[in-house]
């Protein structure tokens, strides 16, 4: 059974927003969050692909799109508590510190401190990164319109 805490920290978000971020940022605001960084590399840091699948126009049937570069990383804290990260590309660094943070994160002590230090910086860059390429799709759309001619 769930803790009431992790309702509200949803590990899978958390994860989520730390795959999606740049590996620069994730080292930096991890450095800068004063987390302990001691954990067992249980598996990984290590690079492999992952097969794509797609559908043509969303209802069709799926076939094989292509490969991705995935790194994986799981650890383990002094504690016990098991982390685990995917990250797309070859991202060594970041996969084992995400794994880390998964791992903290199940401690209730360290679940704000890792929200406010690490994923909420993260959330707004990425939320404003998303509104400038709205903005910037939106410049380039076009609006067709029929003109109705009379009869001659």
């Amino acid at each position: 059974m769930a803790e009431p805490e992790q309702s509200q920290f949803s590990r899978r978000e958390a994860m989520a927003v730390l795959a999606r971020a740049p590996e620069d940022r994730v080292m930096a605001l991890f450095a800068a969050s004063g987390l302990p960084e001691a954990a067992t590399a249980l598996r990984g840091p290590e690079t492999g692909l992952v097969a794509l699948r797609g559908r043509i126009g969303g209802g069709g049937a799926a076939f094989n799109f292509g490969e991705a570069t995935v790194t994986r990383a799981s650890v383990k804290l002094p504690t016990g508590e098991i982390g685990h990260s995917y990250a797309l590309g070859r991202a060594r660094e970041k996969a084992r510190v995400a794994a880390v943070i998964d791992a903290l994160a199940q401690k209730p002590e360290n679940r704000a401190r890792i929200a406010d230090a690490i994923l909420a910086p993260l959330r707004a860059e990425q939320r404003e990164a998303d509104g400038r390429r709205r903005e910037e799709t939106a410049a380039t759309q076009v609006d067709f319109f029929t003109m109705t001619r009379g009869e001659d």
